[in-house]
């Protein structure tokens, strides 16, 4: 038994070293990946095809430098030094780039080579442009049935026809009566006849009258306190600028934009100027291709070809979203900076959203509820509202210090 022990051991520790080795070999020996080396060290400059970025585009290259990728390894690792060989096309080029230097690369000669063929073999991918909305051969989602209407218009219906037709059996039951002799009934008329009806059926009729009175009182309910609220509200802009690819996909943080929630009361509208620092090179958008992107250097009267600006920039005209009445007061700063509200408390999930619609009733039951529930963050980066919890919490131990305690409730802090 022990020799069995000490053999499944002494084989157990071989089988352990060449596993080790066959993967330390598969490692050494595999393959650089040209797009996720180019993606890593090459895209803040250069595009794969080749259109211009910061730098040339890369497709070609290797023909545009006689096919020498000694020459094309030394330029990428050091190119100040390649300059001083005095190579003519790598000082050409340097002078066509108005002396922008190129940065030094900490990557080996096979890595280069990798890239190099990654570039040689890359194509645009096919850029599917989205029809807007109500376009021939698209189909809008269908509204909700809306019962009360319905009902109403059912109703109203065989109103008038019991209206057209009492004439009808009026003039019928006149004349049964005229053959057989009888007198004429002066009060057997629509209106005689339907008083009659009521007098003798009073309870269903006060039935009838309170649910048609009820019924009316929730429409008009509904309406009424429907006036002002824009839930749902999602206009179509003059830009088809997806949240979902900058925000979602790209990870955009909201404040590179919105530069103004931190610190002022109003998050505003990003100028077209900050939209350039990424577009002046990214030219093509993944789904819809370079149309909407147009929209932006026409807005500046800017030349993406020359990379120049002209003397006539016009406003975008955004459609405002998000819109308060004016009696009401709300400051951005203090709820992101001092409260520590995140974005989508109120927005929703704005990183999902291709066209932004407003999430939130943002009506003033709804910013009291908010304030009846939300905790104030009381730490050491805020000692005002540390000092505030701990006399709070003196005098009613074990409850929630919540924004309604310090003056959240009170009128004139939103309404001034």
């Amino acid at each position: 038994m022990d020799r069995l022990k000490t053999f499944s051991v002494k084989h157990f520790k071989k089988l352990v070293l060449v596993f080790a080795l066959i993967s330390f070999g598969f490692n050494g020996y595999a393959q650089p990946d040209g797009e996720k080396l180019f993606k890593a060290n090459c895209t803040s400059c250069h595009k794969a095809n080749d259109k211009k970025l910061v730098g040339p585009g890369l497709k070609g290259v290797r023909g545009r430098w006689g096919n020498d990728d000694a020459k094309l390894v030394k330029w990428v690792q050091n190119s100040q030094a390649y300059l001083k060989t005095g190579d003519s096309y790598a000082n050409n080029l340097f002078k066509e780039y108005n002396g922008s230097v190129m940065p030094n690369q900490t990557v080996s000669a096979d890595e280069v080579k990798a890239i190099l063929d990654y570039v040689d073999s890359y194509v645009d991918p096919v850029v599917t442009t989205t029809p807007p909305t109500g376009d021939p051969g698209t189909t809008s989602p269908e509204e909700p049935t809306n019962w009360t209407y319905i009902w109403i218009g059912l109703g109203l219906f065989f109103v008038i026809l019991i209206i057209i037709l009492a004439p009808v059996r009026r003039n019928l039951a006149n004349s049964a009566q005229a053959k057989q002799g009888k007198v004429y009934n002066p009060d057997s008329t629509f209106w005689g006849e339907t008083k009659a009806w009521i007098y003798s059926h009073k309870k269903p009729v006060m039935l009838l009258g309170f649910l048609v009175f009820l019924m009316l009182f929730v429409v008009g309910w509904n309406a009424l306190s429907g006036i002002g609220v824009y839930e749902g509200y999602q206009p179509e802009q003059p830009i088809k600028f997806s949240h979902k690819i900058h925000a979602g996909e790209n990870k955009i943080n909201c404040q590179y934009c919105h530069t103004g929630v931190e610190k002022s009361r109003h998050a505003n509208i990003p100028s077209a100027n900050v939209c350039m620092n990424c577009h002046k090179y990214i030219q093509e958008g993944p789904t819809t291709g370079k149309g909407e992107i147009a929209k932006i250097y026409a807005a500046l009267d800017y030349n993406p070809e020359k990379g120049t600006y002209g003397p006539n920039p016009k406003p975008i005209k955004w459609i405002r979203i998000h819109n308060l009445p004016d009696l009401a007061y709300f400051n951005h700063s203090q709820h992101v900076k001092v409260g520590g509200v995140e974005c989508k408390e109120c927005h929703g999930p704005i990183e999902t959203m291709d066209v932004v619609q407003q999430f939130s009733p943002l009506t003033m039951g709804w910013c009291i509820n908010c304030h009846r529930e939300t905790e104030v963050k009381a730490d050491s980066t805020n000692l005002y509202y540390t000092d505030l919890k701990a006399k709070f919490n003196a005098v009613h131990p074990g409850e929630k210090f919540t924004v309604e305690q310090i003056g959240g409730l009170e009128c004139g802090k939103c309404h001034y």
